[in-house]
């Protein structure tokens, strides 16, 4: 491994290489089992004598710090304790965040070693075609393929990478987009897409407008364009129109599978709503996070394909339908704004990762992804209906929950008979009893919150299902779990 080590003036030399490569050892920069320099190397680097860094090593390996491996070199001490452990921080200094990033950010209960996981958002990564992936990347890997992986390489100009042309058809085929590979800017993620959006579209202090509840890290996200964020009531048909603030300029709706509600917005309700965008001179950016997973109803048409005005920006991402860890999303824009959201993602993250997007451009041309997502969908469907048939059952807690009709993606969200149960409370006494299930009301930004549990089924086994929900009742059925108001 290779170490840092700086001698000033002609002093003991030995000393200065002794003391450096102590303190690295003891504030844990160099662990145990890492090699250190050989002598050699070391000495002709710092242009001293072999000998001058020989004995420094001695004294090293003398504290048994250091150890000699006959034939493999020098290594720190596998078994060594440091006799002081200095924390590892970066130094305190006068430079600080604006207040935007300085305040604390509430973290979520982390549902790591839980029993029973009902995390939202998670596809389960068992599914994964790994085998299918892992040739595809290597095969994107050969030098020849390598040769568009420069600076200036595909999806920089105005033609389009690819992928994007890959992602155009995709789109076209499954959800009736209407784009070409020139109209599509991939990105690091949906969350990177709404931001290039963001970039060049808002202004510090424009209001921008989102469902409420709705999808939090959007919010976070739009906030640090420092726009004013204004939530906006959901109900039964999506976002209300009628609520929607007369200066937005910009309005963040996931019209196909409501985050987190899981109402569909209805056909009359988009036309209100590119309507709106057309008297104000707003822009819609249409999240499809997770379209691709239908259990009931035919689907209703993304409001991209609906608009004749351009005012509408459609991103999506691989994440549920492939793996969050890929990191490949996309903004599908019109004409008018996809040069724009090119020089936005030049100046941030440049074109992205060569080798993922080219594995992902050859796994959607090959049909993998297609035949991944049907595979997908009958094993979250068997579990959507395990869990709603014990929500709703008989003999399940459908006397304690009020589930919230939905017919695609990954969760469902049902709300709280007792209008007087807290959800958060409700949460924790359920992670405690080895449930993890997030609540509804973290999700409202400005309306009276909704209280309610959102179940996701990405993540938990078909044969968990039923054992969870049994434990669940045993909170629910506690005198009581938790009352608004703490009464």
């Amino acid at each position: 491994m290779d170490l840092h080590v700086t001698l000033t003036g002609s002093g003991d030399l030995t000393a200065q290489i002794y003391a450096q490569v102590r303190a690295a050892v003891l504030d844990g920069r160099l662990a145990g089992g890492d090699r250190v320099p050989a002598s050699r190397d070391l000495a002709a680097s710092l242009g001293v004598s072999r000998g001058t860094v020989t004995a420094a090593y001695d004294r090293l390996l003398a504290e048994e710090l250091l150890e000699s491996r006959r034939g493999s070199g020098t290594f720190v001490a596998s078994g060594c304790v440091p006799p002081v452990q200095i924390p590892r921080r970066a130094r305190a200094g006068a430079v600080t965040p604006t207040s935007l990033w300085a305040a604390p950010i509430a973290t979520a209960p982390d549902p790591s070693g839980v029993t029973f996981d009902f995390s939202v958002g998670v596809p389960d990564a068992s599914l994964f075609p790994l085998a299918t992936w892992r040739r595809l990347v290597s095969a994107t890997l050969r030098r020849g393929r390598l040769s568009a992986g420069t600076y200036d390489g595909p999806g920089t100009g105005a033609v389009g990478s690819p992928l994007e042309a890959e992602i155009a058809r995709y789109a076209g085929l499954s959800r009736s987009v209407v784009a070409s590979g020139a109209d599509v800017v991939a990105t690091a993620g949906a969350q990177q897409a709404l931001d290039l959006v963001a970039r060049v579209l808002v202004e510090p202090g424009y209001v921008v407008a989102v469902e409420d509840p709705g999808y939090r890290a959007a919010v976070r996200l739009l906030t640090t364009h420092r726009a004013v964020v204004r939530g906006v009531p959901v109900d039964g048909e999506g976002i209300v129109v009628d609520a929607l603030p007369d200066d937005a300029r910009l309005v963040h709706v996931t019209p196909s599978h409501q985050h987190p509600t899981g109402v569909a917005m209805s056909r009359t309700r988009r036309i209100a709503l590119l309507e709106w965008a057309v008297r104000r001179g707003a822009v819609i950016v249409e999240d499809d996070y997770d379209s691709e997973f239908r259990f009931a109803d035919r689907p209703l048409e993304p409001l991209q394909s609906l608009d004749r005005d351009g005012r509408v920006v459609y991103i999506g991402s691989f994440s549920k339908s492939l793996l969050p860890a890929l990191r490949v999303g996309y903004a599908i824009a019109p004409a008018t704004l996809t040069a724009a959201l090119r020089e936005a993602k030049r100046v941030t993250v440049w074109d992205g990762d060569a080798v993922t997007q080219g594995a992902l451009a050859a796994f959607l041309a090959e049909g993998h992804h297609a035949a991944h997502v049907r595979r997908a969908t009958k094993v979250y469907r068997a579990r959507r209906e395990a869990l709603l048939q014990g929500l709703t059952g008989e003999e399940g807690l459908g006397d304690r929950l009020d589930v919230i009709p939905s017919a695609a993606g990954l969760h469902v969200c049902a709300l709280l008979r007792d209008p007087d149960l807290d959800d958060v409370t409700v949460a924790e006494q359920a992670l405690a009893a080895g449930v993890f299930v997030e609540p509804l009301s973290v999700r409202h930004l400005e309306q009276p919150a909704r209280h309610g549990l959102v179940f996701g089924v990405g993540g938990i086994p078909l044969e968990r299902i039923a054992p969870a929900l049994t434990a669940l009742r045993g909170v629910l059925s506690a005198s009581p779990p938790g009352r608004l108001g703490g009464g």
